[in-house]
């Protein structure tokens, strides 16, 4: 995918285009960059994190997707997404990971474009619903998403078991209560 978009309050336009090999260190940079942004950069694997997405991007079975939004040949944003599935819709989703663009560039229309692009994509290929998750501090955010027609849901936490060794124990039935890396938000 790439298209020239306007942008919505600058007259400088920026392209959006899938991700190919070689642009994995920009993601990976960008994921550090959210992470600071979201306070949850200790949480980040960086060790062969950027040979990972190499494999995860565009190995045989690919696991996620990325667009990229840049100016002047110079990555500005990106966004990360991957399909799931709905049992109660019995519908093909797809999921929005990681929106994220560069904090001079927001209020240009960059991370409308991003996430207007990735509904595009779920549209074209049909699914039934786009979704994500947004941090409950993260006001602008939750703002923005409502502006766009996002139902913000306010019912549901997100339940994680971290780690590979912390999914095996949770596989062999050991107790979580007295595990590490099990936790709820």
């Amino acid at each position: 995918m790439s298209a020239t978009l306007r942008a919505v309050s600058t007259e400088r336009p920026f392209a959006i285009r899938a991700a190919r090999p070689g642009d994995e260190t920009v993601v990976f940079g960008f994921v550090a960059a959210l992470a600071r942004f979201e306070r949850l950069e200790d949480e980040v694997i960086a060790d062969g994190a950027v040979e990972r997405l190499r494999e995860h991007l565009f190995g045989g079975a690919p696991a996620c997707e990325v667009l990229l939004a840049e100016r002047d040949g110079r990555a500005i944003g990106f966004a990360l997404f991957f399909p799931v599935y709905s049992t109660f819709k019995t519908e093909r989703c797809l999921h929005l990971e990681d929106l994220f663009v560069l904090p001079a560039e927001r209020g240009n229309g960059v991370g409308e474009a991003l996430l207007r692009a990735v509904a595009g994509v779920a549209h074209a290929r049909g699914h039934a619903r786009l979704q994500w998750c947004v941090l409950d501090w993260n006001e602008a955010a939750i703002r923005f998403y409502r502006h766009l027609g996002a139902n913000v849901r306010p019912d549901w936490r997100v339940c994680q078991v971290e780690g590979n060794a912390a999914i095996g124990r949770l596989a062999r039935g050991s107790d979580p209560a007295n595990e590490t890396g099990v936790r709820g938000r």
